[in-house]
């Protein structure tokens, strides 16, 4: 996962949208667990001195989907993603590498079964590496970028279409229906604040049989847990999970039965899952070893990935 710079914007504004029910199995919020506190900046090592904006972190007791309650939501959302790419990565992160997305790409070949021309949607489409992969790869690929600099960097330092790049919000995009084989959303879903409705929307814009590609952070991360037990031994009911006011703004953390529940109304099944581990930040090297192996095990990494069909 790339290091993006830790604080909003101090010019963000905020309105808060009361939560009333799970975005993704759609149970009561009212009977659902609150974990505890979120600052509106990292809280670090030192959790008594930082000072701002928190928020209550919710569980869900049916899927266990992580959210904030309320939702702050920012007035503009370029405050949130309108920081030029050079302020995420380095001057490497700027070239592509053959082997950018191969592993889901052979996933997506295997689930299709795939056919030369096939058609693929990249949802927050970043700096268009992955659509370049799906390109080299055989696919007739599109893609979306909410954020002006990253839209803009796509095209001009990495060699995008614009013609096949759209500027926008997954809520202002339109395709026509069933227009593509495979979408992808790679470390997005998490960014949006209405997850289940944006992914009803992809589901239409799928072919039958089509396959939906997603990875999100996982609810059950070993790591996390770690975090907030140590908040707790600091006399603190702050909490590690999600981040919806400051980098990466991260408005949900999805259990595996998120999309089980939501799978029931959009009329989809899952064909494959699993866990991956992911780096392991703030912890000395010599524990990684053992944390991998335990989260291998007990299939606790920090990221959850799924595979969709859409039911003919």
């Amino acid at each position: 996962m790339a290091a993006i710079k830790e604080g909003a914007p101090k010019r963000t504004r905020y309105y808060f949208e009361e939560v009333s029910s799970c975005e993704m199995c759609g149970d009561s919020s009212s009977g659902h667990i609150i974990m505890g506190q979120r600052l509106n900046k990292s809280v670090g090592l030192r959790p008594k001195a930082n000072t701002g904006i928190t928020i209550s972190v919710m569980k869900c007791r049916k899927c266990s989907l992580l959210y904030s309650q309320p939702m702050p939501i920012p007035f503009d959302i370029q405050d949130h993603y309108g920081t030029p790419p050079e302020n995420y990565w380095k001057e490497s992160y700027f070239t592509y590498q053959p082997e950018y997305f191969s592993s889901q790409i052979k996933d997506a070949k295997q689930l299709l079964p795939f056919k030369e021309g096939m058609s693929a949607l990249d949802i927050g489409a970043g700096l268009g590496k992955c659509m370049i992969s799906l390109k080299k790869a055989g696919f007739d690929s599109f893609g979306f970028e909410p954020s002006k600099p990253f839209y803009e960097r796509a095209i001009s330092k990495m060699g995008v279409k614009p013609d096949r790049l759209q500027l926008g919000m997954m809520e202002d995009i339109e395709f026509e229906e069933g227009k593509f084989d495979f979408i992808t959303f790679g470390a997005v879903l998490e960014h949006l604040y209405h997850p289940a409705a944006c992914l009803e929307k992809a589901m239409k814009w799928l072919k039958p049989n089509g396959i939906i590609h997603i990875e999100v952070p996982s609810s059950k991360h070993f790591v996390g847990k770690i975090f907030n037990f140590y908040y707790k031994l600091r006399g603190t009911n702050y909490v590690t999970n999600i981040s919806p006011m400051h980098s990466p703004f991260h408005m949900y953390e999805f259990g595996l039965n998120s999309f089980v529940e939501l799978g029931k109304k959009l009329n989809y099944k899952i064909e494959k899952h699993h866990f991956d581990v992911c780096d392991i930040m703030f912890i000395p090297r010599i524990f990684h070893p053992i944390l991998r192996s335990y989260m291998k095990w007990t299939k606790t990494g920090m990221q959850l990935t799924v595979y969709l069909r859409k039911q003919s």
